[in-house]
């Protein structure tokens, strides 16, 4: 198995056991395996590195004994930060109002790539303005998306923690 979608059925419900939310399972690269698992505290919408840590160890053990990978490969779980991917149904709602590029598998009035403000989801269709337009992209051909990093998201982006911030400007002061 290595097909992310067969991979993440497989990944999701341990993530969610754990109290986590799936973003996003991705496979990629041929000779050097990577699969690259995406998660958040549905709080806080961002993992600390013991969550990380938590995430990658529940999900090394489960996937040692089911084996879904027949190569080498190597784990890696992260947060999806500030610019992060727009993946799941619920972050078209969630983001609304920030920037986002979107490619799409096929194209819409001759355009495969958009740029433009997130303002939600009407069913199945993600819905964003372009040059006061509101376009209409249905979820089955976005094939990627993900938040630009603007001064809007940054604000709307809280950190987990401050701790030691203090300790970095001392320093260059």
């Amino acid at each position: 198995m290595t097909d992310a979608a067969q991979l993440t059925k497989l990944i999701e419900p341990e993530v969610t056991r754990l109290g986590f939310d799936l973003v996003r399972v991705s496979l990629s690269g041929t000779k050097y395996v990577s699969l690259q698992v995406m998660a958040e505290d549905p709080k806080t919408g961002q993992l600390t590195l013991d969550e990380c840590a938590t995430i990658s160890r529940a999900l090394s053990a489960m996937l040692d004994e089911t084996d879904p990978i027949e190569d080498e490969y190597r784990l890696e779980v992260s947060s999806p930060g500030i610019d992060r991917p727009l993946t799941r149904a619920k972050d078209w709602t969630d983001w609304a109002g920030h920037e986002a590029k979107i490619a799409l598998s096929e194209a819409i009035d001759g355009r495969k790539r958009f740029f433009g403000i997130v303002k939600g989801l009407d069913g199945d269709t993600a819905l964003i303005e372009v040059d006061d337009a509101e376009i209409r992209l249905p979820l089955s051909l976005i094939q990627s998306a993900k938040l630009t990093l603007t001064d809007e998201l940054i604000k709307a982006s809280k950190p987990l923690s401050s701790e030691g911030a203090d300790d970095i400007i001392e320093e260059k002061e």
